[in-house]
């Protein structure tokens, strides 16, 4: 007599790397994946519009109430408040708001207000030259040496592949440097600095132009934190701390954003790839793959996954870059059973074990190699 419950096979062990697949399951995986993708297209609607435009409304309304309150930051109390809701209205415009409203998540909504062509955020790096660097190359080649200058920013050694040079020894501080300094490390990055300044070409006129849009940027916003708000607290005795809540609140969004992309891309065990490995035609199910195992997510409760824009969901976001964030969580089942069923390994984990892990890989590989 056959049992009542039959348990389906155990899936393959979770070893398997970019080229032990097959052709035909590196397909199968795009086709299910583009059945997913399409799944949700069909069902984006008010939910989900309510739900982008609620996040707005609570970002600023953190802004205003934190600048308020910060006032009359002269109560250590008041200081308190004041930074933590202004540092988190800042995480928010960058991380749930700004990145993905730039990825065009939002453009099927047709708000002239909320749309990747209209959208400006308090950052740096103005929104065209970070859709340039951030949508069109990085997504595009995923941890490929050579073609994503995500993969260390051009200043880390983050895969054995990388031969080692006596700056990488620099490299843990450099990056903590970079941790505090994320915002501006970022502009610089997407202007293509390290580049020309390496290949010693000099800047194109193009370059020149962007640099003076970036620093234009950078001064608005420093004049606005740190002359602007701290003269108006002028009256009740509390420019010092109001300066001191806006270096405090920039400090903290700067170093949650570096650690959450840090997560997403540097753990121990997320894949590299060379050149060589990726097909020049690269077919969809390939590309799906190597997001996959080129990404890590951060495994926690839904309000650490809206502070992190959701890129707590870094497998998914790179799947579907163009996809709703709110709509990751509800997707990383399916796709974490797709990663089990191919013997692939999901690698999610808290954030504080994320965060040790990567920081773990950039000390490791600041060091030679042993022969």
């Amino acid at each position: 007599m056959a049992p009542l419950l039959q348990h389906a096979p155990a899936p393959p062990p979770a070893t398997r790397s970019y080229a032990d697949l097959t052709d035909a399951e590196i397909e199968e995986i795009g086709r299910t994946l583009d059945a997913l993708r399409e799944e949700v297209l069909a069902d984006r609607g008010a939910r989900d519009a309510a739900y982008v435009r609620r996040v707005i409304a609570v970002q600023r309304c953190l802004e205003v109430g934190g600048r308020v309150v910060l006032l009359g930051s002269r109560s250590r109390v008041a200081w308190w408040l004041g930074t933590t809701s202004l540092a988190l209205s800042k995480v928010l415009d960058n991380m749930e708001i700004g990145h993905n409203v730039l990825h065009g998540q939002w453009d099927w909504m047709r708000d002239p207000k909320i749309h990747s062509s209209t959208w400006d955020w308090d950052h740096a790096s103005a929104p065209e030259q970070w859709r340039r660097a951030h949508n069109d190359r990085h997504h595009a080649n995923t941890n490929v040496l050579g073609k994503d200058n995500d993969l260390g920013y051009g200043i880390l050694r983050v895969d054995e592949a990388q031969e080692w040079e006596p700056r990488h020894l620099a490299q843990p501080l450099l990056n903590l440097v970079n941790a505090c300094i994320f915002e501006y490390g970022i502009a610089m990055y997407d202007l293509d600095l390290g580049e020309s300044l390496r290949s010693g070409t000099g800047f194109s006129p193009e370059q020149r132009e962007e640099m003076r849009t970036t620093g234009r940027r950078v001064a608005r916003s420093a004049f606005r934190d740190y002359v602007l708000h701290p003269l108006l607290s002028l009256p009740t005795g509390s420019a010092r701390t109001t300066l001191t809540a806006n270096l405090v609140a920039n400090l903290a969004r700067n170093v949650w954003s570096h650690s959450v992309i840090m997560c997403g891309h540097f753990p121990e065990g997320v894949e590299v790839f060379e050149v060589e490995e990726v097909d020049e035609h690269e077919t969809r199910g390939r590309w799906y793959l190597r997001q996959m195992l080129g990404s890590a997510d951060i495994s926690g409760p839904p309000l650490l996954h809206v502070l992190c824009g959701n890129l707590s969901h870094q497998i998914e976001h790179h799947l579907f870059p163009d996809l709703p964030s709110n709509r990751y969580r509800e997707i990383a089942g399916p796709v974490r059973d797709l990663f089990e069923r191919h013997g692939l390994a999901y690698r999610s984990a808290p954030l504080l074990r994320q965060v040790a892990s990567a920081w773990h890989r950039v000390l490791r590989l600041s060091l030679p190699p042993r022969r």
